[in-house]
């Protein structure tokens, strides 16, 4: 038995009925084969073991009342998974999928796409099962309070720094910041995503949809391509899907399709995305309303938006959402492209399919960085008191996504794998942290 295949064996054995995680750890670990082989004093050092395994897994119970005084009893997680290269960093999650193995999954791959950022920043995740539609903004509250009031105990500025995700925005994070301050008498930048009243870094909202464009652009400029021209299937509708659309758009692009979690809009013409901003950020409403907007568009339950031919496709919604039926269908209709913007949209047989049919693909550990490289940009900002403008965060926003794919193509070639971004994302991500675990001792 491999080296790979033994430890994957052991993680079965301890951590049964985690599949997001599972899924997540074989496919970094069966990606770096290559640099095992040349690097033994990763097993001498147990490498792979230490870094499947967690730092520490932090449960709790949140119980809130809602505006009816119904007590509601939800369940909180902290993983902090590596901070070999810096302090814990990754997003807190409200949504009722959310369970351990798929906080594990997304602290894991945390860990490689900060340290594929080139920024001190260690892998980390956290959130709950509270859902927070159709709540108000006092349950809401009520919540984010009750969640802190535990959380506290476990983050810090230079020991771990959330931030948003699915399910908390600026919201959310004002309610947790303001219990955090109430609580430790400290301010200090212990959370990201913070409005700019109060610390919080210009760009950080477009910095995922933006950062997912910025790469994809890189690596269509490699084979002479670029947005200028192409059709773009988008699927989500919340600011990574928003932001890459806005930027796709100006590098002249049209984009056809968007969706939420009740369905999907396709728009031949293109996205009128002046509309799904109301919509979804000031409305916060349904899709369904999109063709009050625009009549001509098409609006459907059913289906997904990989079936509208396009040129590149930005899956942004969630995990697993693109499978390898959608991949048939996508390069059945001759996508160049594809970047991933959620995290870990496509399954493993359809991230494969691409990749053997010479479809351009940015996996979401590069394409998806965006978000928390400018998180700690934030951090930053906040450390010194400073506040940089728009343009200088998005400037070294961009800076930064196009060094990930000099990195990711690099790796690739460099260990016989050219062109397979996913390979070199993993084994860019994995070689520095591995680096920092040997440097540092069995910790």
């Amino acid at each position: 038995m491999s080296y790979i295949s033994e430890v994957l064996a052991e993680l079965d054995a301890r951590d049964p009925g985690q599949p997001e995680f599972r899924q997540a750890a074989t496919e970094v670990l069966e990606s770096i084969e290559s640099v095992l082989d040349k690097r033994p004093e990763y097993r001498k050092n147990a490498v792979l073991e230490r870094i499947i395994e967690p730092d520490r897994q932090i449960m709790f119970r949140v119980p809130w009342i809602d505006d009816k005084g119904v007590a509601h009893v939800n369940r909180g997680f902290r993983v902090q998974f590596n901070n070999a290269i810096g302090p814990y960093k990754g997003g807190l999650r409200l949504h009722p999928s959310v369970n351990l193995s798929i906080i594990k999954f997304l602290g894991f791959e945390q860990i490689f796409k900060n340290s594929l950022t080139g920024l001190p920043i260690g892998g980390g995740k956290g959130g709950s099962d509270f859902d927070p539609k159709g709540r108000s903004d006092h349950e809401i509250f009520e919540f984010c309070r009750s969640f802190m009031t535990e959380l506290y105990r476990h983050i810090g500025a230079d020991i771990d720094v959330p931030a948003g995700d699915i399910g908390t925005g600026a919201r959310e994070i004002g309610y947790m910041y303001g219990t955090y301050k109430k609580i430790t008498d400290r301010y200090e930048g212990v959370l990201t995503g913070k409005c700019l009243a109060y610390g919080g870094s210009l760009a950080r909202t477009e910095a995922t949809g933006y950062g997912l464009v910025y790469l994809t652009e890189e690596m269509l400029r490699e084979k002479g391509k670029s947005f200028k021209g192409m059709t773009v299937a988008i699927s989500g509708s919340g600011n990574v899907a928003i932001y890459a659309a806005e930027k796709a758009m100006a590098l002249g692009a049209k984009v056809v399709t968007m969706s939420d979690s009740t369905g999907w809009i396709h728009d031949p013409a293109g996205i009128d995305l002046a509309a799904v901003k109301e919509i979804k950020e000031i409305k916060r409403g349904r899709l369904s309303e999109y063709k009050n907007y625009r009549p001509k568009s098409e609006y459907s339950t059913s289906g997904r938006v990989w079936q509208a031919a396009c040129d590149i496709a930005l899956p942004c919604a969630t995990q697993n959402e693109l499978d390898a039926n959608d991949a048939a269908m996508l390069i059945k209709n001759k996508v160049v492209a594809v970047g991933e913007g959620a995290n870990m949209p496509s399954t493993p047989e359809a991230q494969e399919m691409f990749v053997k049919n010479g479809v351009l693909f940015a996996p979401a550990k590069a394409a998806n960085a965006g978000g928390v490289a400018t998180s700690a940009l934030e951090m930053s900002q906040n450390s010194q008191r400073l506040s940089w403008t728009f343009e200088e965060v998005d400037a070294r926003l961009h800076g930064i996504m196009k060094n990930i794919y000099r990195q990711t193509a690099k790796a690739a070639e460099q260990y016989g794998h050219k062109d397979n971004f996913i390979i070199g994302a993993n084994i860019a991500g994995f070689t520095k942290v591995a680096d920092a675990m040997l440097a540092q001792g069995i910790q």
